[in-house]
């Protein structure tokens, strides 16, 4: 790690003192938006398992889920608040704006950790708590540690954590893990790269100045045009996999297809376009444009499921 990196880690406990934090900070330490997401897999990973569901079991199952996604946030951020200082994206965060100490954001982010996993065992099964701690430590651990600022490949590994919730939910109400949700963990493991690495191309002047060792940055723009739509390729077919197992319908199979054919299209034409103000606008397109195809991959599917789940739950 580069000396002024290593200056901005310091450079937070140096204004050490009382906290200027209140609630919202504290809630923005949680990544609402990723926490979000993770409740909306894990959900859909729920509803497709196709098992009676006690109400409360349900309930604190999703929630103590989501508060252990929003934990791996926590800890992200406070180990990233160096590199978060210099990106233009992340300088306004809490830790970097001076606003939460680092020591408050690790004090807080452990707890949740903890608690989240023993109150899942508790409630539910420890299989599905293991899976938690499991995500978490691999999420600040093996990604955020590690991964993030020593590889290339750091979103291609490091996104197991973030296709790992449903998994966990479907642990966490059947007691088992079946296929169908390992083929939830697929689809999102497989959207990733594309997702991240259009996102990099925009902004790989961030990258480069916080030293993240970023695909564009590493191996080349056009190596990552070339790996997002290979990645694209697989993920196409990929998304109808549910149809091929049985538990996606005529809508889902509509919306896999059309969706998977819209993001092939917009990656060839990252793929296509390597220079100037067009090939980053295309590539802003790609990166919105994915997070609208995993949302309607697993709304659909939601859709098709949730009567019959959320009957037994709370009729």
């Amino acid at each position: 790690m580069s000396n002024s990196l290593a200056d901005n880690r310091v450079e937070p406990l140096a204004t050490a003192g009382v906290s200027q934090g209140d609630v919202s900070d504290f809630f923005a330490l949680l990544k609402p938006r990723v926490m979000f997401l993770v409740v909306f897999t894990a959900l859909v990973g729920m509803v497709v398992s196709h098992s009676d569901v006690h109400p409360v079991v349900a309930f604190v199952s999703l929630l103590m889920i989501a508060i252990g996604g929003g934990a791996s946030g926590c800890l992200n951020m406070w180990w990233d608040a160096d590199i978060d200082a210099v990106m233009t994206r992340t300088r306004k965060r809490p830790i970097p704006a001076g606003k939460i100490q680092p020591g408050e954001a690790l004090a807080f982010g452990v707890t949740l950790s903890a608690g989240s996993v023993i109150i899942l065992g508790l409630a539910s099964n420890w299989l599905a708590a293991g899976l938690l701690a499991f995500t978490i430590f691999f999420y600040v651990v093996v990604y955020s540690m590690w991964l993030k600022r020593s590889t290339p490949q750091n979103i291609v590994i490091g996104g197991a954590a973030g296709a790992l919730p449903p998994i966990v939910a479907q642990a966490a109400v059947t007691g088992h893990v079946a296929w169908d949700s390992v083929v939830l963990f697929a689809i999102i493991f497989m959207w990733t790269p594309p997702h991240f690495w259009a996102l990099a191309l925009v902004k790989s002047g961030d990258y480069e100045r916080a030293g993240i060792p970023m695909m564009p940055n590493v191996a080349g723009p056009d190596s990552t045009r070339f790996q997002i739509l290979a990645y694209t390729v697989i993920l196409a077919p990929l998304g109808l996999a549910p149809v091929a197992m049985g538990f996606g319908g005529l809508a889902y199979a509509i919306i896999a297809l059309i969706g998977g054919l819209g993001m092939l299209a917009l990656a060839v034409q990252v793929y296509r376009l390597r220079q100037g103000e067009p090939a980053m606008r295309v590539a802003q397109h790609l990166f919105g444009f994915s997070i609208l195809y995993l949302f309607l991959l697993f709304a659909t599917l939601l859709a098709e499921h949730g009567f019959g789940f959320f009957r037994p739950v709370f009729g």
